[in-house]
């Protein structure tokens, strides 16, 4: 088999007009070996070309579907952050496929400690890439507002596992996902975006491996664009993605740019760290240590201009050959990371994304926090970023759960944060809310456990958040209630609410609050038990806030007067009807908010305008509560969840314990009677 020097311009391997021309970047290599496989015969070609720092060569003859690897030649010297061996097959970051899962094996160890390169043959034990052709077919994409998402958070093998009516053969991959009944019932719920938990290859890792487990979130990233073969293949991964899109449901991939699943020095060798350990990762100062900001033993080096053009060409190729309507970045304050390891809103990676043509113009949720210095940046991403918000996750648990003085932080997440996003022109929607994600407790179990279970996952209980707000209540209506009234408060609160899978029928992880190595019914959706009337209260709040734009507006709240009634757009009331002073406010036993709700004095008038909410959010006994003057009309009471719609007659209502209500009236000017 003959090699030519190739092209260095594309990354990867690309097959071309003849052949396939293949190219790595690596800045400290002293030689590459391009491996190519029939079977487990292995033939050795050195990539003959080098432009820079970009190693290159041509294959006449190859074609899609072959199986290759690389074996990198350089200097073992971990002082210096050198870390070369080429006994170890390593994955291609820009392998578009590979050959089956990567799962840690003792031969994937790249060195024996520190001391000396460990010079088993990887070969047998390493998934190997495969040629893909560039495909960048036309996408019908669904192209919703953020004013209009609800986000529905999942794991391909969670959601379908259990599922009666999927077939079996299908279960725990990218078809189940886009077969029938998943889709209606992401239908029947009104969810506008299903973001997937990541799918981008990653490994198991070796504490998992040793104690039977696996990693089942896959928050161990090797292959960054290689749809993990556990779920499926490119094929079948677009297939989900069109089927989805004919639905109307847009495609938000959970991506993790902060780190790699090597780990630490004590981690395999499998990509990254044998192509060039001194770039791809920030190493602390002599280089024999990683910079461990995300809690998993390494931090990617983003202010290196090759890893960033990595996580950029990563990202377009989910966008333009995958379909991907947008991601959510794990960790994200460390793709804010400059060289020195401060956050800078306008580092290089959060600039590129922002001003790439194709990337700009899709979904952009940071997750704004790590574990390195100063790493909570909550607020502190520019547009068009929108940010998972914790300070909605707790403070409506703590309202909710009757803690005190917790009045003032539910009026804040009611109205959007404003005081942490309204700034720079940021709009209202930028506060993505939830009370539950895939890490923490189900929604379920949030009101039946005061402490986490986390026995399943080996380290005696000792992972897993303690701070969970939650609490034991003593029976099935109780639990009942308390989930309404949460549920509701997401649903009409100002911001793009997400919801956990499985949270809308009840589902439980038995506890179990960090379920990422329960690759097993702890940690899949139970749909045997479904709460058939849970969902169809979660499906008749969706639809009010599609219905009626005061619940979802674009513009923040400041109580300011609107021009065209001269009437506050927001105004906050106590039971009684009166507005709340400021003693009312510092109230520590109050468990009453009512907010009145119009459309935005900010911005154009025509913005939400034509109605006005009165929602009610009791965390304490049954009150009464006067409504403001106004024909009213109730839509919602959680505590009477098949309750129809009705006009509201009354000048006040009996909200029960542990409720929400919802009114709605037009507030469209009406002419004088003749």
């Amino acid at each position: 088999m003959k090699i030519g020097p190739g092209r260095a311009e594309i990354l990867g391997a690309i097959p071309v007009s003849g052949g396939v021309n293949f190219a790595l970047f690596s800045a400290h290599a002293e030689k590459v070996e391009l491996c190519l496989f029939d079977g487990d015969q292995e033939t050795r070609l050195v990539l003959p070309g080098r432009a820079g720092d970009v190693w290159h060569g041509f294959v006449p003859g190859l074609r899609s579907g072959a199986e290759y690897g690389y074996r990198v030649y350089g200097p073992w010297a971990p002082e210096i952050g050198h870390r070369f061996n080429p006994s170890k097959l390593l994955v291609d970051p820009y392998a578009r496929a590979l050959t089956g899962p990567l799962v840690w094996g003792p031969s994937m160890q790249g060195g024996v400690g520190a001391t000396r390169p460990d010079r088993r043959d990887s070969a047998a034990a390493t998934a190997r890439g495969i040629v893909c052709e560039i495909q960048k077919p036309r996408w019908d994409r669904p192209t919703r507002t953020w004013s209009q998402t609800i986000i529905y958070e999942a794991h391909v093998r969670g959601l379908t596992m259990q599922h009666p009516e999927v077939p079996a053969a299908l279960r725990g991959g990218y078809e189940a996902v886009a077969s029938p009944p998943i889709i209606e019932h992401l239908k029947r719920l009104g969810v506008t975006a299903l973001e997937l938990l990541p799918v981008a290859a990653f490994i198991d890792d070796r504490f998992l491996v040793e104690k039977g487990l696996r990693n089942y979130w896959g928050y161990q990233p090797i292959g960054f664009m290689a749809p993990d073969p556990r779920y499926g293949t490119r094929e079948s991964f677009r297939a989900m993605v069109r089927a989805l899109h004919a639905a109307g449901i847009e495609v938000i991939l959970d991506v993790v740019f902060n780190h790699a699943g090597e780990g630490d020095g004590t981690g395999p060798t499998v990509s990254l760290r044998g192509i060039d350990n001194n770039s791809y990762y920030r190493l602390c100062e002599g280089g024999r240590s990683y910079v461990n900001d995300t809690g998993t033993g390494n931090t990617l080096n983003l202010a290196h201009p090759m890893v960033l053009r990595l996580v950029m060409d990563a990202l377009r190729h989910w966008v333009e050959e995958m379909g991907v309507d947008g991601f959510r970045f794990d960790l994200a304050t460390t793709l804010g990371r400059a060289s020195t390891g401060e956050f800078k809103e306008l580092a290089s990676l959060i600039s590129a994304i922002r001003q790439d043509p194709v990337l700009n113009a899709v979904k952009l949720i940071a997750e704004p926090w790590d574990i390195g210095p100063g790493g909570y940046r909550l607020g502190a991403f520019p547009y068009p970023f929108v940010e998972w918000n914790d300070r909605f996750r707790d403070g409506v648990r703590q309202f909710w759960r009757g803690d005190a003085g917790l009045i003032p932080e539910l009026a804040r997440r009611v109205a959007g944060s404003a005081e942490i996003f309204d700034h720079r022109g940021r709009p209202a929607t930028t506060s993505v809310n939830f009370l539950t994600a895939h890490d923490g407790f189900t929604l379920h179990d949030l009101v039946s456990y005061a402490e986490k279970r986390n026995e399943a996952n080996g380290e005696n209980n000792r992972d897993g958040h303690n701070a969970n707000f939650s609490q034991a209540l003593p029976d099935a209506g109780a639990k009942a209630a308390r989930k309404r009234a949460m549920l509701a408060t997401l649903m009409l609160s100002q911001g793009v609410p997400m919801l956990l899978a499985g949270d809308e029928l009840g589902n439980s992880q038995a506890g179990n609050n960090n379920a990422y190595a329960q690759d097993n019914p702890i940690g899949w959706v139970d749909w045997q038990t479904a709460d058939e009337g849970l969902i169809a209260f979660v499906s008749r709040l969706i639809r009010l806030r599609r219905d009626h734009p005061v619940l979802r507006q674009t513009r923040f709240l400041h109580a300011k007067i609107r021009a065209q009634d001269g009437v506050r757009d927001l105004i906050w009331r106590l039971p009684s009807g009166a507005e709340l002073s400021s003693q009312d406010w510092h109230d520590a036993q109050s468990r009453c908010l009512c907010a009145e709700v119009r459309g935005a004095a900010e911005g154009p008038p025509g913005l939400a305008s034509g109605e006005a909410m009165f929602a009610v959010f009791n965390a304490g006994g049954a009150t009464e509560v006067h409504l403001p003057d106004g024909a009213w009309r109730l839509l919602i009471d959680t505590a009477e969840p098949d309750r129809p719609e009705a006009p509201h007659f009354a000048a006040a209502t009996c909200v029960a314990a542990q409720s929400v209500q919802l009114f709605i009236r037009s507030t469209a000017r009406q002419e004088p009677s003749p």
